[in-house]
């Protein structure tokens, strides 16, 4: 499936880190930043979800989410959150039927090695649900504020 820009994104339903399910139109009205990322408390994983923290007070006052998916485990995501004091809500896709819909998973090379799994990629969602930018291949620990620049 290919997204398009100014169109409505796929809907989902998936668990947090407390087991709570979230669906994405509970936050119609709000401006969301949907972002997949590779694994828990990896480097690169790590250092975009504090960059998300550390800058979590200016999405607050402007009224975004942030929403953080994954393939981890609910458990994992809890751990995740409670190691990085994380105020955000980290969303569990172990099934990757959510990643899937969005385009991100798919194969992977690391060390010589190929695999299949999520590719760091971000969605900016409007009030209305519609996708108002995609950013792929991003720099982690820089791209809080790089959103921030272009959404706030």
């Amino acid at each position: 499936m290919t997204l398009e820009l100014n169109k409505s994104t796929p809907e989902f339903e998936l668990s947090d880190q407390n087991g709570e399910t979230h669906k994405l139109s509970d936050y119609l009205g709000k401006r969301v930043v949907l972002y997949f990322y590779p694994k828990d408390d990896t480097p690169g994983c790590t250092a975009e979800a504090c960059s998300f923290r550390d800058n979590y007070s200016v999405f607050k006052q402007n009224d975004i989410v942030i929403l953080g998916v994954s393939a981890d485990s609910v458990k994992s995501h809890a751990k995740f959150q409670e190691k990085h004091q994380l105020p955000f809500t980290l969303l569990s896709d172990t099934d990757h039927e959510v990643s899937d819909a969005y385009g991100v998973w798919g194969l992977k090379k690391f060390m010589g090695r190929e695999y299949y799994g999520i590719n760091r990629t971000t969605f900016l969602i409007d009030e209305d649900g519609k996708l108002v930018k995609i950013y792929e291949k991003v720099k982690p620990a820089e791209h809080a504020q790089e959103i921030i620049e272009e959404f706030v």
